[in-house]
Order: structure tokens, then sequence, then C-alpha cells
């Protein structure tokens, strides 16, 4: 009986230490924090970087999806830097390590992916909001 109820601690307090995902509110990210902690980047939802992208100046625009989904429509004034082509070596427009660089790509996937290969980088101003499926501002061709 001592062995279960010792088993049944380690497991909860395991779970509790995050092997969880976040909580609903944040849509199961967990919170800013976490994830800066854990990947060095930080999730924001597309309508979070929107109020952010306005009251910010001096920031990257990055969108990494492909240069014919990049030209089918992307949000204004983002550069294209395609997830694919991100390697070990900093891109050279990426110059400057510290500066905010606000990362998007078509549904998510990419755009964390590019985070996490930037933050292994040495990036340190990272905001992955997402998809630009979840964009509501303007888009141009």
């Amino acid at each position: 009986m001592k062995k279960l109820m010792l088993l049944t601690t380690v497991v909860l307090t395991l779970l509790s230490l995050g092997c969880g995902a976040g909580s609903a509110a944040d849509g199961g990210k967990g919170s800013a924090a976490e994830m800066k902690q854990d990947r060095k980047f930080v999730q924001v939802s597309a309508a979070e970087a929107q109020k952010m992208l306005a009251e910010e100046e001096g920031y990257i625009l990055l969108d990494v999806r492909t240069p014919k989904e990049y030209a089918d429509g992307h949000i204004p004034n983002a550069v294209n830097l395609p997830n694919e082509t991100i390697g070990k070596e900093p891109p050279t427009i990426l110059s400057d390590k510290e500066q905010r660089i606000f990362v998007y790509c078509r549904s998510g996937r990419r755009s964390q992916d590019a985070a996490t290969k930037l933050a292994a980088m040495g990036y340190t101003n990272i905001v992955d909001f997402g998809g630009i499926m979840d964009w509501r501002g303007d888009v141009v061709k």
C-alpha cells in the first residue's frame, strides 16, 4: 500500500512540474513566461501580436513560408526567410540578435520551428505568433 501511495505521489508531482499542457485560456500553450523559459522565445496569439506590432518600432516581421506563399499574400512590411533556409548560421537579414523578431508562417508549425532554430543561434527577442491563417489585419501581395 505504501508503494502504491509513493508511486501515485511521484506521478502527480511529475505531472504538476510541466508534463501537462497550458490552460484553456492560453490555448493549451502555457504562459508566455513558461514558453520563454523553456524555448527561449515567446508564443502569443495573432491578435496579441497585432497589438504589439501597433505599439512597437524597430522590429523585424519575419514570414518563414515559401517564396510562393509569401507572394500570394503576406503581412505588410514582412520579410521572407523560408524556414527551410534557416540553418546553423545566423541569416544576414537578422544581423542584431537582440532585435525584436516577430515570426509567422501559415498555421504555426514552421514559425515555431524557425523560432526554435533562431533561439538556438542566440537570438533573444523572438515572438512567435503562429500562422497568417489567424491574422485579422491587412495582407498584401
